[in-house]
């Protein structure tokens, strides 16, 4: 019997593989698992699901290079990432490589093909909780006049969640409310079990008025957990009427859709609860508005005699300003006087001064008449002369070389 080695039989399928595949497959199929690596390349595990179990899978890459432009680009179509959950339409290059096996490397997503499959399953659940007659009925409660106990479903780290107690607790009218809250994991696939669980309890405790469900914006990806069929359902039949405020401006959710109103923030819920109870003051109206025009007219007085005062003070003020001036300027004209007959005193001295000078300068000895001799360089003075010495002289014009040959006191000094 003839034996073959592992490596020529990986051989044999890598070579049979190129020689009777396609340079590369559309291919359909769901991220079950992604990851980059340091260096950029995406290491992915494809699967297919039916009737909720894996019936195939596989691993695929998408190189640095691709991966860079083609995640920017199918986050700028869909709004979201690639990420673990997606079901794409992908083309791939099948690859049997003799030591690491069979792969997929992804050339290209149509991200279109994702945003149509999201919608799909998106209508099939508003469709299916139409059919169940549940799609409008939590729309049918009514909304309390004054809403005294709120149960809160969110995480209480959520900015979305601090920023509606903020908004809540420190609004205008001074309202006191009890918000109480239920902690749920609001987003990812343990989202919905965890939001229904909250619901349960506060079925349990009861005496709330309305439920508000918070979380604050996120990605398409962050929000897919409120398009789940058995937490939608949920919401809409909940006894209690309730409001969510789990996204942006672009974003809508089923869960918006089910829920008795939909605001598109947790600070646009409580400011809707407050405005609410506002209007629940409207006996109070007449009340607040003698005392605003009260208050107006006290304003107004108030406004004048202010007027008046700061009318005053700037007219004494100007009438100081005038005058400090005034008293700015004279000075500093006597200053100016005052410098220039220093300077001109100064510029006498120093004229004197550099005549002065000029009259003892060397030059103007010479063109007196005036010599000056050195010996050895040296101005002759004292005792230092001697017979037979070379003495120099210098006069304006001339250097005369001289040999001393008689020496005489000077009788006349």
């Amino acid at each position: 019997m003839e034996h073959l080695s592992l490596l020529a039989l990986n051989k044999l399928i890598q070579d049979t593989l190129k020689d009777h595949l396609e340079p590369s497959y559309w291919l359909v199929a769901e991220i079950s698992e992604l990851r980059v690596n340091q260096k950029g390349h995406c290491y992915l595990e494809l699967v297919q699901n039916e009737n909720g179990r894996a019936v195939a899978k596989s691993r695929a890459t998408i190189w640095s290079y691709t991966y860079r432009n083609l995640s920017a680009w199918f986050e700028g179509i869909t709004g979201q990432p690639l990420a673990e959950g997606l079901k794409i339409l992908a083309n791939v290059k099948v690859s049997f490589h003799e030591l690491y096996g069979y792969s997929l490397n992804i050339q290209d997503i149509d991200a279109s093909y994702t945003l149509g499959e999201k919608e799909r399953q998106r209508q099939e659940v508003i469709n299916r909780l139409r059919q169940d007659g549940v799609l409008e009925m939590n729309k049918e409660h009514a909304l309390p006049l004054v809403p005294q106990a709120i149960a809160i479903i969110s995480s209480p780290t959520a900015a979305g969640y601090g920023d509606f107690i903020e908004h809540l607790k420190n609004n205008p009218y001074g309202y006191r409310v009890n918000a109480v809250l239920f902690e749920a994991i609001m987003q990812g696939n343990q989202a919905p079990g965890s939001i229904i669980k909250a619901l349960h309890q506060i079925n349990a405790r009861g005496n709330f008025d309305l439920v508000a469900l918070i979380r604050g914006g996120g990605s398409q990806l962050d929000l897919e957990c409120f398009d789940d069929y058995d937490l939608c359902s949920h919401l809409a039949q909940f006894p209690l009427p309730v409001i969510t405020g789990i996204g942006h401006e672009r974003d809508d959710t089923i869960a918006d859709r089910v829920a008795h109103s939909k605001l598109k923030t947790p600070t646009a819920v409580a400011e809707f609860i407050i405005q609410g109870m506002a209007a629940f003051e409207g006996a109070l109206e007449e009340a607040a508005a003698q005392i605003t025009k009260t208050a107006g007219f006290i304003l107004q007085n108030a406004a004048l005699h202010l007027q008046s005062i700061t009318a005053g003070i700037k007219a004494k003020a100007q009438a100081v300003v005038v005058r400090e001036e005034h008293h700015r300027q004279n000075f500093a004209d006597q200053l100016r006087y005052r410098a220039t007959r220093q300077l001109e005193a100064h510029n006498t001295l120093l004229q004197s001064i550099d005549s002065k000078h000029r009259h003892l300068s060397p030059e103007s000895a010479f063109r007196r008449g005036f010599t000056f001799t050195t010996i050895n360089g040296q101005p002759v003075a004292g005792k230092m002369a001697r017979k037979g010495q070379k003495i120099t002289t210098y006069t304006l014009k001339q250097k005369l070389e001289s040999t001393i040959t008689t020496i005489e006191k000077n009788e006349q000094i």
